[in-house]
């Protein structure tokens, strides 16, 4: 890919994936964790993630809450990338823990599994920094009323 290929505005898919991504960002509740989302292509997403010890329950690693976040939302956007008009709901979702994780980065990698008009469902595992998976989640989204156009970080770079 050439440098004036970075410079032209992402349009089609990939103009919703990068917008997507945008979205992730803007959420002011993302300000509070170290992540960044990626969306590499329809029905998928990945999430790296820094986990320190403001994460830590009382006995020194991560707490599920931190867990739920990353699954949930690694599911969600790769559920999104289906849904272009609306911004889905999280309905219901079950999440498997594996191993306890402490500080470092932690990848977890989201993947659409069904679904393409009102509900979808996607799963979400997580790994950690070596490459062990320490958790896992399905969940089922709703297509919501709210546009995506309508919302500040889905529709401007800025």
């Amino acid at each position: 890919m050439s440098h004036a290929d970075h410079a032209a505005p992402a349009t089609g898919a990939e103009g919703h994936y990068r917008a997507l991504e945008r979205l992730y960002a803007s959420a002011p509740v993302n300000a509070k964790f170290a992540s960044a989302l990626q969306i590499p292509g329809e029905g998928r997403s990945r999430l790296t993630f820094t986990v320190s010890p403001e994460d830590y329950h009382a006995a020194g690693a991560a707490h599920g809450t931190i867990y739920f976040k990353m699954l949930d939302d690694a599911a969600f956007y790769a559920a999104n990338t289906l849904a272009t008009d609306r911004f889905l709901l999280t309905t219901s979702f079950n999440l498997h823990f594996t191993k306890p994780v402490r500080e470092g980065t932690v990848i977890a990698e989201g993947r659409w599994v069904s679904g393409r008009r009102r509900v979808f469902v996607a799963e979400a595992r997580l790994v950690d920094a070596e490459g062990d998976e320490i958790g896992r989640g399905t969940g089922t989204f709703m297509r919501s009323r709210i546009a995506l156009s309508s919302l500040p970080g889905y529709a401007s770079d800025g």
